[in-house]
This record gives structure tokens, sequence and C-alpha cells, in this order.
């Protein structure tokens, strides 16, 4: 079985129809979706509609959390002080904006998505199977991603939340990450997802208008809307100034 799994959209539809397109062309016999879908991006509540229409499965991540469990921002902060200025505009600019686009009825739809997605083998998680808000970076070892996402019966296990692409065959797991849809931060402003045919996991990446991003961002008068525009076109995550 073919599956396919597009996470961190993060409210940008320019790059989700791009991947949309990919997908078509990549004919997978299944797509998951790997949450963070609308914060963080100018079309929020268009991006939820579309994935709603496509009908894929999927997971819940951390900003999409955000949205209905205020309750968070304490835990984050208590437990990432060094990231205090950012969770700032995270809880306090970015997360207002975007729910208030995507209404109740929205939230109420991503607060119903599980922890996690299981299919034959591949266990697709937003960030770690116990942690919304944390997961390994690609250059740790291959005992520490063994110890995360390694479980009974899974021979393959996909996380998104980090933003980079990467895929680790071990020795009885391979763990990939398929890094970000709408937002990535590994120097390459190229949508990325992941296609799994079997245990063979190949990251694709797919261009897109980026001029038409920008122009989304000014359309719909997204906060720090110069600052993100950079980030997408360098690809590489700084914090508003």
């Amino acid at each position: 079985m073919r599956i396919a799994v597009v996470s961190d959209v993060h409210g940008n539809l320019a790059a989700l129809e791009a991947v949309v397109a990919d997908l078509r062309r990549a004919a997978p016999d299944l797509i998951v979706q790997g949450g963070d879908t609308a914060v963080l991006g100018p079309r929020p509540a268009e991006v939820v509609d579309r994935l709603r229409e496509l009908g894929w499965p999927g997971v819940a991540g951390n900003t999409d959390q955000m949205l209905w469990d205020a309750s968070v921002r304490a835990e984050q902060e208590r437990r990432a002080p060094k990231l205090r200025s950012w969770l700032d505009v995270l809880f306090g600019t970015l997360g207002p904006w975007a729910a208030e686009r995507l209404g109740d009825e929205r939230i109420a739809w991503l607060r119903g998505q599980p922890a996690e997605h299981r299919r034959e083998g591949v266990r697709v998680v937003h960030a770690s199977p116990e942690d919304l808000w944390r997961a390994p970076l690609p250059d740790v070892g291959d005992q520490e991603l063994a110890d995360v996402y390694g479980a009974a019966g899974v021979r393959v296990a996909v996380y998104g939340h980090v933003h980079r692409a990467f895929v680790r065959p071990m020795p009885g797991l391979t763990v990939a990450n398929s890094g970000s849809a709408g937002l990535p931060w590994d120097g390459d402003p190229r949508p990325s997802y992941l296609l799994l045919d079997g245990a063979v996991a190949e990251v694709r990446r797919v261009a897109y208008d980026l001029d038409r991003a920008r122009r989304d961002l000014d359309d719909a008068g997204f906060p720090l809307a110069a600052w993100l525009a950079v980030v997408q076109r360098e690809a590489r995550f700084t914090r508003p100034l």
C-alpha cells in the first residue's frame, strides 16, 4: 500500500494546492494529514475547508491544540523559558488571529482529530506519541528515534512538527519526518511531503508560487506579514523582531 503524509500546512493554501496537484500524479492509496493545519499562515479557514473537502484522515498538531486549550501556554512557557518571546507571539497574536477566522465549528473539527493514525504498520503522529509539542530533530541518534517512535507492530513511524524532512532506516523500523507542506525550515522553500511504498520512504518536494503566497499574506491582513514572507522565502525560522 502506498501512503502519503502531508503535515504542517500552517494556513498556506497556495502550498497546499501545489502538494495536492503533485499527489494526483503520485496517486497514493491513502493520504494522511499530520497536523498543524491552520495557525501561522494567511488562509486558515480555507485550508481547513480544503482538507475537509479532500477527506484525508489525520491527526492533531500543537498549533491546532492551542486553538481550544489555553492551558497549554503556561506549560510551554514553563518548559521552554528561552522561547518566551516566540510563545508570546504564537499565543498572543497568531493563534487568536487564526481562531477568529476559523470560527467555532472549524475549531471543533480540528479538536476531533486523534493523536495518532495507524494503518498497516505505519504510525503517524504530529510530534511524538506522548507530546504534541516536542519531537527529535533530524540529527539525533538512531537509539533516540527508536525509543521515541518504536512500538509493537510499527514498522514505519512518521512525524512532522520540526519542519525538516528526513528518512532514517534502522533495523526493523524506519523513522521519517514529512517536513512541512506550508512552511519549510530546512533551507528549501518548496513544500515537502512523504510518500511511503511499503517500508520505503521518499521525501517529495514540490515547486509552488511564492509570489501568490506573499499576496495572500497582504490580502488577508496577516499580522507580521513581512516577517513571514521572509521565512517562507528563505525557509529558515527566525523570531519576529
